[in-house]
């Protein structure tokens, strides 16, 4: 088994005051994930809703799940019940869902707005166009079953450090704009979520409140 205790504790240690840590242990064993537990970690991350289903049913109950991947509406009523919050929303009709289905369960979702900044193609992500306009909009002020708590994105995977924080120094400028504008007076609107496994050194500098780092943790994938 890879080392996850030894791992975690030193990304752990790498991480500044007021960064917390989103373990992501899709296609890792249970076991791996109570290693982790057992040091003391408490937010996982995963992006399949079947397995992500089996490891909540089996786990601890006081583990805080984080669904990070690209989330289909169809699939939404089946995390409603037990998810902590939604990292990557990039619809207005994706949120929509989410307080219906949060709705039903008499819960509150969290979720983060998924920003889609890097220049290669990735299909998911809002951009910042898109997103002011979602805002300006403002069907999102009367969903009374999920809390958008922040942004996330996913910085372009190069080797090229200055452009790794370019996109994640963008984001964080937009998170300032956002914020000032639409969420000046909630508390909760706080996270910015960037940074993974071969970047969150960065992502730290550049004003990241939560990383999501899996390899560095777990080694590579298991099944």
């Amino acid at each position: 088994m890879y080392d996850v205790k030894q791992n975690l504790r030193q990304v752990l240690g790498d991480l500044p005051e007021g960064v917390r840590l989103v373990a992501i242990s899709k296609y890792h064993p249970n076991e791996y994930i109570m290693a982790a537990y057992e040091e003391g970690q408490r937010i996982f991350g995963e992006s399949h809703e079947q397995e992500l289903r089996q490891k909540v049913e089996s786990l601890p109950r006081d583990i805080e799940w984080h669904f990070i991947g690209h989330l289909q509406t169809n699939k939404v009523k089946y995390i409603a019940p037990y998810i902590s919050m939604i990292e990557a929303v990039d619809s207005l009709k994706l949120l929509k869902e989410i307080d219906k289905q949060a709705a039903r369960n008499n819960r509150v979702i969290k979720v983060l707005l998924e920003l889609h900044i890097a220049e290669e193609e990735t299909k998911y992500g809002l951009t910042l166009d898109a997103c002011r306009q979602l805002l300006e909009g403002g069907e999102w002020r009367s969903l009374q079953h999920v809390q958008i708590c922040g942004l996330m994105m996913m910085a372009s995977y190069v080797e090229d450090t200055a452009q790794i924080r370019h996109e994640m120094t963008l984001a964080a400028d937009f998170f300032d704009e956002v914020k000032a504008k639409y969420f000046s007076d909630a508390a909760t609107f706080c996270e910015r979520s960037w940074g993974m496994s071969h970047d969150y050194h960065i992502a730290t500098q550049c004003r990241s409140t939560m990383v999501r780092v899996g390899t560095t943790i777990f080694g590579p994938r298991v099944y």
